[in-house]
């Protein structure tokens, strides 16, 4: 999907292999997550600075904004601390976010925090874990200190942080959590809550669509490769049926009267199949009324499964998270409840606050390091996490979140849905 970010992006992005120059499209080319390179620079001060001289700021997560004033407050940091970080961003396929939102706002906040292009790389594996692990050893042997790693899958997870271990370098596991090894942190937003927020707005979703008997169908995702998955599920599960167990064994009924007619995961995320076995799941069983969906992107074929069956607006309650704009278009439209908002760009300042610091052999505020996230297939397994608060959107508080962020432009999404739906929820 394509999304207009106010014009942030003008083209598709190139992405580089760290180091190797590609031909670049304005804007767009840079924030695509290019390797940047060029000649290191150090503090400005006459009189050098050492990480001894230098405090960590009182940050926590509530500092970061839009603006991306508190990063400012690291530069001295910087200043004083030693190595590259390297953040590896895993591919341009399951997410759009990738691209158009996590690697202009990591180039930005290390910007503001005072990195010159030599002490810093944004690059992208496209989907590969050996050029994810690749990168990382890349990153390594150019002098990385602390890498910035969003894990495809857990193999390459496991892997980049052995490598990692072994190099003495500290790893933050970014979006994604990898529970391998030491020395490891954990930057997302709570995801055992993105998945009760779901959960709730499915209810209450539930409730205004008027489902007197809610026929339940689960799309769950990739919950063979990415545990942030089993901890979405286990949210909006615990919510519904009153169990973190993923997946589902139906049949199964809940207090409310909903039953559950089949839950189903989804092999790595990916889209198309969601929307095959969605079809297929539809035509076996064509009471599904109401259907719990993990995120946007495979939710669209879930939509254009119901619509090619000719369901009416407002008729069968859907889910999703991330905030696309075909989530967006899809909600103003009534076919989908609402969606999870996680802006991208305090996770992205949040990541860069924390390498600074540990780049500097600095300790993390506990406002900064404010939990531990668990290992939903081995609770006995922990790491210390920062924690970010995702938000539930509808359609009535889109205007204030989505489009007051930037995060979607009201230009396309009006000119997609049009401007009466617009102006009807209060969108301009």
């Amino acid at each position: 999907m394509d999304v207009d970010r106010k014009g942030m992006l003008d083209s598709a992005p190139r992405w580089s292999v760290a180091g190797r120059r590609v031909k670049r499209s304005g804007w767009a080319g840079l924030v695509a997550g290019v390797a940047l390179v060029v000649a290191a620079c150090g503090s400005t001060s006459t009189t050098p600075t050492t990480p001894k001289s230098v405090t960590v700021p009182n940050v926590g997560i509530s500092s970061f904004t839009l603006n991306f004033s508190a990063m400012s407050q690291f530069k001295k940091l910087t200043a004083a601390g030693k190595g590259l970080v390297g953040a590896i961003l895993p591919d341009t396929t399951s997410s759009t976010r990738y691209t158009e939102f996590d690697a202009p706002y990591l180039i930005k906040a290390f910007e503001a925090a005072g990195y010159s292009p030599s002490q810093f790389t944004v690059t992208n594996a496209q989907g590969s874990d050996a050029t994810e692990l690749s990168m990382a050893e890349s990153d390594i042997t150019r002098g990385a200190k602390v890498l910035i790693m969003d894990p495809l899958d857990g193999t390459v997870a496991s892997e980049i942080q052995a490598y990692a271990s072994s190099h003495g370098v500290a790893l933050i596991s970014y979006d994604r959590a990898t529970f391998a090894g030491t020395n490891t942190y954990y930057v997302s937003f709570n995801n055992f809550k993105v998945g009760q927020l779901i959960g709730t707005g499915f209810e209450a979703c539930v409730a205004s669509y008027g489902i007197a008997h809610p026929m339940v169908w689960e799309v769950d995702g990739g919950e063979n490769s990415d545990p942030n998955a089993i901890s979405f599920a286990q949210g909006y599960n615990s919510v519904i049926w009153g169990t973190k167990t993923t997946p589902l064994t139906p049949p199964m009924t809940n207090s409310k009267g909903y039953t559950l007619v089949g839950d189903q995961v989804t092999l790595n995320w990916d889209v198309s199949t969601a929307g095959t076995n969605f079809a297929q799941a539809l035509t076996a069983h064509p009471n599904i009324n109401a259907v719990v969906v993990a995120n946007d992107e495979m939710n669209a074929e879930v939509v254009q499964d119901l619509k090619n069956k000719g369901v009416a607006p407002h008729t069968v309650p859907t889910t999703g998270q991330d905030a696309t704009l075909t989530g967006a278009e899809n909600i103003l439209e009534g076919y989908q409840c609402g969606t999870v908002y996680k802006p991208i760009y305090l996770e992205a300042q949040d990541a860069v606050a924390l390498a600074t610091i540990l780049r500097a052999g600095k300790t993390p505020p506990s406002g900064l390091v404010n939990g531990t996230t668990v290992d939903p297939a081995n609770p006995s397994i922990t790491e210390p996490a920062s924690l970010l608060t995702p938000e539930w959107v509808t359609a009535s508080n889109m205007e204030q979140t989505l489009i007051k962020d930037q995060f979607i432009s009201a230009a396309s999404l009006c000119s997609a849905v049009g401007q009466s739906v617009c102006t009807q929820y209060g969108i301009h």
